[in-house]
Formats: structure tokens, sequence, C-alpha cells
């Protein structure tokens, strides 16, 4: 007995058996399977056979051999099963033969299984080889062309053998034998066939079965009861069976397999004839059998009409399937394409012919293919995607495939491709040029697959999906939030939004996996800090093959475009020329606390952390910030998105490294402890030797007024600051309303492009402006800043809730004025969100605080870098991590606001006299 585990390294233990059946057949394998783990592992253990001819290749399987689970348990070791089967054909008169008993790492903890009693028999000598109806011809165009034909050992006399027709029509005594062929030898290559007269095979349903010792006659019914069971069988054996259903109900079959209507899926009519592929093939399936061409092709005098998938008629040869050529007939690409969105081909199996106009078989895997000509209807595409893996084919061979339509995730194109032919090569299709906008979001359906070209310049607009997916919006202009313009809900901000949807292209990298590596720039090379591109930049002849995926139409190039940058860094703020400057910065999660240790974070430690995943992470994160905060160089800093936690480390740590690079002292914080119930907060810093602190900070939530709801704002924080020189105080506000992106109570998104919680920030946007009216510092001042991230664009009911004034009037004394909008106009922005730009940063000051307002900017640092080149590492490749430079770019989403002030003040001279 040898004993078997599978486990470890020892995946799939088995016994192998090496044999050699030179003139043997009807080889029988024996043996027993015991149970022989008497532990508690209690496994589900399958046991199998599987042989193999000649010593290399696959194994094949042997069904009734297989055990399901030959153990049983826990602590139980009794179970024996029996195996007897004898092998297929296929393992007779082999010079070499070996078997295969195996088990299998198995699901649980794997018991111990015995091979015992091994017998393995056989019957050699003068064995013959049982042959096998290899071919067939009952039923073909005109008057039928009948014939039978045998495949077995080459020169072997089969004389021993007939093949019976079975009547197999329910109403024509059915088991009746209707033909009795006497089988002779075969030929040099294994053939033996004869033509029958016209009628010897009937064109209904029946069944051959080659036979062995036959002692009936022709005429005798085997089925006297009519039940589909043989009731008599004077035979010594069946050596093989193959059965025809024409699809009458009713209808008995003697054996298999049975060829019925469109059993191939070829034709809705039972085959006429058919052949094994390849000659002898055994596996009890209709798979090895392909009808043959009812028009007779194969067979002198007849031209034939055979089609894909069908076989040729080849009596007494080696059985052959027609195989396409390029330049039979074909379904054009425009004709599957059609001129809606979806093919009326979807899931009909074609052939067509084309030029490849993008190989994307690395990427994509597959390629797209073009008709020459086209049909010159211009809403009917001339392209389509193949999804072809393998073969490898080149840009510019001309291909003929046969495959199934599919619209895979809305994309027309041909899938489970089963030929594939290269016609000719070093040919070309010249691109069809577009431009933006188009006249329709679905205009781009009629160019799908094709090849294209845009000759004008489009803009980089949009870079979110650049890192993870490589994709990039294109547009012929850059777009504004329409809420940036006009006001939420008006036909001016409906069409805005519409005309962004009609002026926009992604420009994809030709492949389907995340985050690769290495990112492609738009020109075609590879991306990387000498190699960058900005929103704003321009490309111009996009050439590529229009595609659909995830919702969105794109080119997948096939060469780079030309690039020009048109939007170039500013390595310094703008020059303001303020004595004292205010900046607003959100700096995009700064947690100290690394964001891997669970819900430890909040006020009260439970809370999800945010922000860096590792202390490397976060060493590049503080390095961009500091940076940045150091390069703008002002005097206040309202910051937005600090951790949020009892001992104010975040904000402990970066200032202690803005001192550490700009000299000891050089900034300073307002100790606020914490602030609301969020795991973030705002806060604020300022340089100590510039302005001077004047009464105390202020913190506006729920319980200050209850139209402030701090579950989901973040609480404002509000300061004084006296101008040393000038004596002037003024007070500035930094805040955080609470993001579009998730719903508020009773406050949803109502589709006129304000996003959810409008109402939510509105009101909060009125509590801010009454509280500020009240002096919450107690400095006295009359001059008001309100800065920070209002989630809010310039034309939405926040901002006008501020401009309004406590007063909740406009044109009145007590207004706010938009100072970004002053300054830079409608077409400021400080965030890109989905291809579109604006403010949701800002800077609002009141009457008193306009006259000291010299000058407002806004530093493009961040909203036009890709996040490529930011901190995150999370799922970026090596070759990613390295994009990566301490500088201020792509420290944060949002650009930072910088607010020029101000403050006149006069010397006083004595006048001295004699």
């Amino acid at each position: 007995m040898v004993a078997l585990q599978g486990s470890g390294s020892a995946d799939a233990p088995f016994v192998k058996i090496y044999l050699n059946s030179l003139t043997c057949g009807n080889i029988n394998v024996a043996y027993k399977v015991r149970d022989i783990d008497g532990t508690t592992d209690n496994a589900i253990q399958p046991v199998a056979l599987h042989y193999r001819a000649g010593g290399i290749g696959d194994y094949t399987n042997v069904p009734a051999a297989f055990i399901a689970d030959a153990t049983t348990g826990p602590s139980l070791a009794t179970l024996e099963t029996n195996v007897n089967v004898t092998l297929p054909a296929e393992a007779n008169n082999q010079a070499v033969l070996e078997l295969r008993i195996m088990t299998t790492n198995a699901v649980g903890s794997d018991e111990w299984v015995g091979i015992d009693d091994i017998n393995i028999s056989a019957t050699c000598g003068d064995f013959v080889t049982d042959p096998k109806i290899n071919e067939f011809s009952a039923s073909t165009i005109g008057t039928d062309y009948e014939y039978v034909e045998i495949y077995g050992d080459p020169g072997t006399d089969y004389s021993a053998y007939k093949i019976l027709e079975i009547e197999g029509d329910h109403t024509q005594s059915p088991g009746t034998i209707k033909e009795v062929i006497s089988v002779g030898t075969t030929d040099s290559s294994g053939f033996w066939f004869m033509n029958l007269s016209t009628g010897s095979l009937d064109n209904n349903s029946l069944t051959l079965l080659l036979v062995k010792d036959f002692s009936g006659a022709y005429g005798d019914d085997l089925d006297t009861d009519d039940d589909g069971t043989l009731d008599s069988t004077p035979w010594a054996s069946i050596a093989d069976s193959v059965a025809v259903d024409d699809g009458d109900a009713g209808d008995l079959f003697y054996g298999g397999p049975i060829l019925g209507p469109n059993y191939d899926g070829i034709s809705t009519l039972a085959p006429g004839g058919a052949s094994r592929i390849p000659d002898g093939a055994d596996s009890e399936s209709t798979s090895d059998w392909v009808r043959n061409d009812f028009d007779l092709a194969g067979i002198a005098g007849y031209t034939g009409t055979a089609v894909f998938g069908e076989a040729y008629n080849t009596p007494g040869a080696s059985n052959e399937v027609y195989q396409e050529v390029c330049g039979d007939p074909y379904t054009p690409i425009y004709t599957i394409q059609g001129s809606g969105l979806a093919s009326a081909f979807d899931g009909d199996e074609v052939a067509t012919e084309g030029i490849v106009v993008a190989d994307l078989q690395t990427g994509l895997r597959g390629i797209n293919i073009q008709d020459m000509t086209g049909d010159g209807n211009p809403a009917t595409s001339d392209g389509i995607f193949v999804y072809l893996p393998t073969p490898d084919v080149n840009v510019g061979d001309h291909v003929r495939v046969r495959g199934t339509v599919a619209e895979f995730n809305s994309l027309t194109e041909i899938t489970s491709v089963s030929q594939v032919l290269v016609c000719n090569t070093g040919l070309s299709v010249a691109a069809t040029g577009l431009s933006l906008p188009v006249t329709a979001v679905d205009d781009f359906e009629k160019y799908e697959g094709m090849l294209v070209t845009f000759p004008q310049d489009l803009v980089i607009s949009e870079y979110f999906n650049f890192d993870q997916f490589g994709e990039i919006v294109l547009t012929s202009t850059r777009h504004m939030t329409p809420t940036a313009l006009y006001d939420p809900g008006s036909s001016e901000q409906q069409q805005a939004a519409q005309d962004y949807l009609l002026d926009k292209i992604i420009l994809d990298d030709g492949r389907s996996a995340s985050n690769p590596d290495l990112a492609i720039h738009p020109n075609g090379s590879t991306f990387d800090m000498t190699n960058l591109f900005r929103g704003g930049d321009l490309v111009t002849n996009v050439t590529g093959v229009i595609d659909y995926s995830f919702g969105s139409y794109r080119i997948q190039p096939t060469q780079g475009a030309d690039y020009t940058s048109a939007n170039p860094r500013e390595t310094l703020p703008p020059m303001l020329g303020g004595q004292i400057e205010v900046a607003s910065f959100n700096v995009l999660n700064y947690f100290t606390t690394i964001d891997n240790s669970g819900s430890i974070c909040g006020p009260l430690a439970n809370q999800g952390c945010r922000g860096a995943d590792t202390a490397e992470e976060f060493t590049r994160q503080r390095n961009k910030i500091i940076a940045a905060i150091s390069t703008m160089d002002a005097e206040v800093i309202g910051l937005m998105e600090i951790e949020n936690n009892a001992t104010d480390n975040a904000v402990i740590d970066l200032v202690a490294g803005l001192n550490a690079f700009n000299g000891a002292g050089t900034y300073d914080y307002i100790n606020t402890g914490v602030i609301g119930t969020d795991a973030i907060k705002v806060a604020m810093i300022y340089k100590p030797a510039a302005v001077n602190l004047v009464g105390s900070h202020a913190i506006l939530d729920t319980s200050v007024d209850p139209r402030f709801l701090d579950n989901f704002n973040r609480p404002a924080l509000a300061q004084s600051f006296q101008d040393p020189r000038s004596g002037n105080i003024f007070t500035v506000a930094v805040n955080h309303l609470k993001s579009k992106g998730s719903a508020c109570t009773d406050d949803p998104d109502l589709g006129d492009g304000a996003g959810n919680c409008n109402l939510t920030r509105t009101d909060a946007a009125k509590a801010l402006v009454d509280w500020l009216a009240d002096d919450p510092t107690g400095a006295g001042s009359e001059n008001n800043l309100i800065i920070g991230d209002l989630n809010s664009y310039d034309k939405e009911d926040p901002i006008d809730a501020i401009l309004a004034g406590p007063d909740d009037t406009a044109a009145t004394d007590d207004d706010y004025t938009d100072l970004i909008f002053k300054y830079q106009g409608d077409f400021a922005y400080s965030y890109v969100f989905d291809g579109q730009m604006g403010y949701l940063d800002h800077a609002l000051g009141n009457t008193g605080m306009q006259a000291f307002v010299t000058g407002v900017d806004i530093w493009h640092i961040n909203a036009d870098e890709p996040d490529l080149i930011d901190y995150d590492m999370t799922y970026k490749k090596d070759a990613q991590d390295l994009l990566y430079a301490p500088d201020p770019f792509r420290s944060s989403d949002h650009d930072p606001v910088i607010v020029a002030l101000v403050f006149p003040y006069f010397y006083y001279f004595p006048i001295i006299s004699k």
C-alpha cells in the first residue's frame, strides 16, 4: 500500500505507474482506496486516475475512476472504495503509457489515503483496436450522396465489425435495423469507407452503431416495446456509436453522442453528415463532431458552399475543417457597428476584415481594425475593437477575424475570436479629423473604434485619474465650474454644465492596469520630473482610436501629441506689496498620527485617522507643506484639514518644522486645543515679530449659534491682530464649511450645481457674519477678514449670505466684498474638480477691512498639478514614488489664497526752536 497526503509543498501527491501496452488493449485498472487516517482531521479528500500516452503532454482524466471524497472522519479510518475501470482506446498499443493516481491538498486538514491492491490487466497478442465511425453522410443537396467511413489501425482487417443503422423516428418502428454495412480492411492511413446507394441512410432521426460479431439481421426490431432501450443485442460488443436527431419530439436514440439541430451553433437543422475532428477523436461528446457541408464541398464534381465551422466531405481521407481565407465573404465593420449606440449583431458570430490601426495587445489585450474604404455613411463607424491578446499582429496588417460581437460595457467589440488571418502587411488608413466641442455627447459613437486625430489645440483640463489610470481630460478651452459664474439652477448655469459635457474627451494611455508604471506624458514620452505637464497646458494633433469605457468616450493614443507648456509654474507667490499678508491654505489632512493605527484619532481618539499612512509619507508631506508656507512668507496663515486632538501635535509639529527651516521663533500658533468633534479642524499660525495678538481667540460652533451645525461644518476660529506700526487692529476668521460630496439631513443635492448641504453652508455663513459683527475676540476691531475653504463657489448662496452682511441685505454698509473677485475677476480659481475650475477658498472683507487691502491673488501650486507627484505612496509603483520633490508643488489639492494689507502710519517729528 502507498500512503498519500496533500499538504505543504506536497500539493498534489500521486502514485505514478509506467506501462508498455504495445499489442495490448482493453486495459483494465483496478485498485482499492483506503481511508487510513484515524486522527481528528476531516478533509474532503478527492482521488483521481489520469493517463497519458507517449510520456509527454497533458494527462487525461478517467471520470469513472474519480472519488469525490475517499475519507471519513474525524477519528474514523474505515472507508474503502474500489476502483475498476477500462481505459479508453487511446491507451491501447502504446510503447509508453503512464498512469497517475492522485489526491490533492484538500479543503481543511488533509487526511492520509492509501492506494492498495493495484491490479492492471489487458488483452494482448493479436489485439485489434476497436475502430471508430469517423465520418458519415446521410442527407445532402439534391439526390443524397451517402457514405460511411471508419478509422482504425492501418492495414487492419475489420471484417468482424458491422455498421448498423437503427431507426429513430418514433412513427417508423424505432429500434428496427434499417441497414447493415460490412466493414473491410483499412488502408495504410487507417481509413475504410463505403459509398452507399441513395436512400440507404434515413434523412430523419437515426443511430449508427459499430458492433463486433453481429449475429442479427436486417429488419430485426431490437426495441420491441419502443421505450428507447434495446431489448436484444445481437453482438459481442459495441465499438462506437453516433446519432442524428432531426428535432421531432418523441424520437428515440440507441447510442451517442446525439447530433441535433444547432448542436454546433451553425444551423437550426440537424446535420446531414459529420466528421470527427481530428480523425478518431473520441471524448464521447458532440464536440468530437463537425457537421459536413450540405452542398458536398470536397466531393469531386461538386462546388460546395462550406462555411466556417463546417467540414469538407472527405470519404477515405483525413477529415478537414473548412478554413476561411482572406477575401471570403464577410460582414463589413460598418455593418456590424450600425448607426445606433449598440450593434444589431450583439451576440452573433461574424467574420470581418480591416486594417490594424492600433496595436493595444500589451495594454488592453486587443487591437483596433478599420475598414480600408468605409461606407461613406457619417452615421456608422468604420472601426472596431477586437479583443485579441494573441496572436501578435502589427499596425498596418490587413487582418481577417472571426469572433462574436459583444457590447462590453457599451463598447461594440469582437470577442471570443476563433480565427485570425493576416492577409497583407504595411498598409495604412488615414486618421479622421475631429474637433471639440461636439454637438451631442454621443457624437463620438459614430467614430467608435476608428483612428482619429484632433488637429486643434486642446487644453489639459483634468488629471485626477492620471496617477491611477493614466487618464487626462482634454477640452477646447478651460471651463469654469458653472456656479463660479452663474446662479445655481439658472439657465446659464445649466447651459454651462452642458457646454462642458460637449467639450471634453479623455486622453487615455492604452493600458488597463492600475497605477501603470511608467506613467506616460501626453507627448508620448515617460512622465517624470523633467517631463511634466500642468493644467492649462496645450496638446495638438492628439491621435488615436476612439474607445468607450467607464461611461466616457476616450482616445487610446497611437502616437504622442505635440505638447506646449502654456501655464508654467509660478516658483514664487505673486508680489502683492503688502506690509502684512494673510493666507488661507488647506493642508490636505496634515496628521502627525500615522493613518495605519485604527480608530485612534479625533478629540475622543475614536475616529479613523487621515493623511500619511507611513512615517516616510508623513516626511514627504511635511516637507512639501513647509516649503509652501515658507515660500509664501505670509504673516498670518489660516489652515484647514489639520489634525484635531487634545495635544495639538499637528499644529505644534508644523510650527516646529517652519521654525527649523526659517529660524527659531519665526512662527507661533493660536493655542486652541480641540475644536469641535471632527477628526480635522481649522487652525491659525502667525509671525509674532510682525503682528501682535489682541484679545482672545474665539470659536463659532452650535453652542454659540444653533444655525451653525458643527456636526457638519468645522467650527470657525477667529483671532484679532494688531499692526505694530500703525496700531490698526483686524480680525481674521478661518473656516471650513461642510463639503458638497455627502448628504446632510433634509439638505440634499437639488441638481442645481450647488451640491449637497447648500442650506447647511448658507445657515453657517449667516451665523458667521452675525458672530463677527459682535466682536467675538473682544478686540474692538471693525475690520473683519473671512478666509478658508467654504466649499462654495462664488455665485452660490453661502457666499451671497456673507456678502449681504449681518443685516442680510445687499448694498448696505455692513456688506462684505468678495476680494478674489474684486482683484482677480470671474475666472479666478483655487481648485479643479471634474475638469472645471473655481474657487472654494475665499477671502471676504467687510467695509472696514477693504480700506487696507491692496491686492489678492491665488498661488497656483496645487490645482494645476497632477497628484502623481504628491507625497502619497499608497498605490504607486517604485518608479512613481520617485516622482517627488520637497517643494511646494502639489503639497495639497487646493491653492493658497494670499491677501495683502497695508496700514497707513505716520512718524511725528518734534519741532525744535531756539
